[in-house]
């Protein structure tokens, strides 16, 4: 796929890049590449498919969300990036946090944002459980994102405690996630949140299943939450 390719899958959905966008898409892909050659951070390294699989994939959460109206954004088990970086590089605007538990990894997304000129970009090291307990990261940011991380009901543990009292998560999902949503019912409960609507969606070449799960953020996340690192995933709330 080239940048003329890609700049009209974009296109096709209202969103516009320059060339400058487009080259920091072109370095990313040469580091994740790179960089996967002595760490594992993606099995998917062919050029079409990550710029599919990947960029327009993580991406796709705009055509969704309003990302004018959305100054911070925190990405919970971010792995190499996504979807938090390719956000960042088509809405420059973001204040833009990661939270992932390698260090090697936020190693890489440090060395990424550095190399493609982008600022306010805040990478932590550490369990979400533990970072949702501090401060400056409790009940802050707009919009929480995570991206095939956990089933719904660990990874409504781990995200929404990380959005304001009317902020937004978004859980991106692949296959229909009726069963994920069923037995979510209960931490949606306890970690005030609502589903807003879940957007199903198709990749737009390979045309496989996409959902975006939106969830609003009603109030401020109970002081019994999250529990312990490695709770919310052994023991969900079910």
């Amino acid at each position: 796929m080239n940048n003329d390719s890609f700049a009209a899958l974009l296109a096709a959905k209202g969103l516009t890049v320059d060339d400058r966008q487009l080259e920091q898409f072109n370095r990313y892909f040469q580091l994740l590449v790179e960089w996967n050659e002595r760490m594992n951070l993606t099995g998917i390294t062919e050029r079409d498919a990550v710029y599919e699989k990947h960029f327009y994939d993580s991406v796709a959460l705009s055509f969704v969300t309003d990302m004018s109206a959305t100054s911070s954004l925190a990405d919970i088990g971010s792995g190499a990036g996504f979807p938090s970086l390719p956000l960042k590089i088509c809405f420059p605007h973001l204040k833009v946090t990661i939270v992932d538990s390698l260090n090697k990894r936020i190693q890489f997304l440090q060395h990424v944002a550095a190399e493609l000129g982008l600022e306010g970009v805040t990478c932590v090291h550490g369990r979400a459980e533990d970072i949702a307990r501090q401060k400056e990261h409790r009940d802050r940011y707009d919009l929480v994102t995570a991206r095939a991380v956990a089933r719904l009901a660990a990874l409504n543990e781990l995200c929404l405690p990380f959005a304001r009292t009317g902020g937004l998560f978004a859980a991106m999902k692949g296959t229909d996630p009726a069963e994920e949503l069923e037995e979510a019912g209960r931490s949606l409960r306890e970690l005030k949140g609502k589903v807003r609507r879940i957007v199903p969606m198709q990749l737009p070449l390979e045309q496989s299943e996409r959902h975006v799960i939106l969830i609003d953020k009603l109030a401020a996340t109970p002081r019994a939450y999250p529990r312990k690192a490695g709770t919310p995933v052994k023991q969900p709330l079910l």
